[in-house]
């Protein structure tokens, strides 16, 4: 097994840096801790290729959207079918009729659907809806939760340490970029994850200005950190009775865990939820879905590019092939090989690390067995380090995984081969840092 060489990827940064900010489009696309990202040609089913001609497995599914895998059969067609009737019409279609109404029927929430481009214009367009409804202005939102880069959405997504979110009873709001508005967090109440009797104790004291409370249903941008049981049905009963609007955030949930999201797996079924990533197999395309008083609350859903002709046919495409295919069933299947060898592998190398898979979801952490239950857990019982050290091996090894977050995922493109050429770089990995023990 020999490292491979991606000297190509270090001169092709190098030179894009010259005219692109920072040489990437999306800070996503490389870790705080690169020296420079890879540079990519072409995907295909479970594999990435870069410029110097190496293929990797691909766990980062372009940061969510690749349930089916890149280049998908179905999509393609799809995509260039609609190519030759024309790509942005900027007019309601059939297509555009018959995806809304599926989305109402595979969605518990939504009895009505909008449409946007992205995730963080979308929770954007879910906020707006919350406060035309209720006529309130305040949000809750929790630590370590992304909602997007927009200024009141990018409020506490990420901290160093525990000391920094401040108080647990009161959290402080933290800012990542400069040219961040501050006073955008005014109505953004932060709170940690997880603690059903402090979000009452706060709702209790705000629901006189309170509009919503968003969550994701699994907290994936950190960890992953899944719900204690009975939580989203706590945070459901409590938002009830005290009428406050209650979103899911399921740009990352949205058909990875279930058809019909995070709401379908565990039974819990919110005001308003937001779809991205997944919905539409690899193209732009976000939906707002809920009540239909909330939703018709009088809120214009503005854009050029909503609902583009493409990204409607490849999102129909998409559906189509989750409703029809065993496609959940597969996916668990891939999962439990993949939780099954990394436990195994643990406790051969004596590495402490938590693994499970919820849908297409994969999540792994070291330096603990069990999950954690908030950030603030996240933060002082991961070992972070060793999974970023994992994950940069892991790449000269021909496997991609994301960087800082142990969040993994799998697409109906990845094999049993797949895994097992996966388990042994990871076993790799172990027995090259077997004096670098996770804490």
């Amino acid at each position: 097994m020999e490292k491979l060489n991606t000297e190509g990827s270090k001169a092709l940064f190098a030179k894009t840096k010259m005219y692109l900010v920072e040489g990437v489009a999306s800070s996503f696309h490389k870790a705080a801790d690169e020296e420079y990202p890879l540079c990519l040609e072409r995907g295909k089913g479970s594999k990435v290729y870069d410029v110097d001609g190496n293929e990797y497995i691909d766990y980062i599914g372009g940061f969510g959207p690749m349930l089916l895998g890149y280049s998908p059969e179905a999509v393609n067609r799809a995509v260039v079918a609609q190519i030759e009737r024309g790509s942005q019409l900027s007019a309601t279609t059939v297509s555009l009729c018959q995806l809304a109404k599926k989305l109402t029927e595979i969605i518990p929430c939504a009895e009505r659907v909008s449409f946007q481009n992205s995730g963080t214009e979308a929770n954007m367009h879910a906020f707006r809806l919350a406060r035309a409804y209720t006529g309130k202005k305040k949000i809750i939102k929790f630590e370590g939760q992304y909602h997007g880069w927009a200024d009141e959405e990018k409020i506490s997504i990420d901290a160093a340490n525990v000391k920094e979110l401040g108080e647990r009873q009161a959290p402080a709001r933290l800012f990542t970029t400069r040219g961040q508005r501050r006073e955008t967090a005014d109505d953004i109440i932060i709170l940690p994850w997880n603690d059903l009797e402090l979000l009452e104790q706060v709702i209790e004291q705000e629901a006189g200005e309170l509009a919503a409370v968003i969550t994701e249903p699994i907290m994936c941008d950190s960890g992953p950190i899944l719900p204690k049981p009975g939580y989203l049905a706590g945070l459901r009963d409590l938002t009830s009775h005290y009428q406050v609007v209650l979103i899911f955030d399921e740009v990352i949930t949205g058909f990875r865990v279930a058809l019909g999201g995070a709401q379908q797996y565990y039974g819990v079924t919110p005001d308003l939820a937001v779809f991205a990533k997944a919905i539409a197999g690899g193209y732009p395309l976000a939906a707002i879905a809920g009540k239909r008083e909330i939703m018709e609350a009088g809120v214009p859903a503005a854009g050029t590019f909503n609902a583009n002709a493409i990204a409607v046919a490849a999102s129909l495409a998409t559906i189509g092939v989750l409703e029809t295919e065993q496609v959940y069933p597969r996916l668990e299947q891939l999962g439990g090989l993949f939780v099954q060898g990394m436990r195994t592998l643990g406790e051969t190398y004596g590495i402490p690390l938590f693994c499970q898979a919820v849908g297409s979801i994969c999540i792994l952490m070291f330096g603990l067995k069990k999950g954690v239950d908030d950030f603030r857990h996240y933060l002082t019982a991961a070992d972070i380090a060793y999974y970023d050290l994992f994950v940069r091996k892991a790449r000269q090894y021909g496997v991609r995984f994301t960087a800082r977050r142990g969040r993994i995922y799998l697409s109906t493109e990845h094999s049993e081969a797949d895994i097992s050429r996966t388990l042994q770089v990871a076993e790799r990995i172990f027995a090259e840092t077997k004096n670098r023990r996770a804490k």
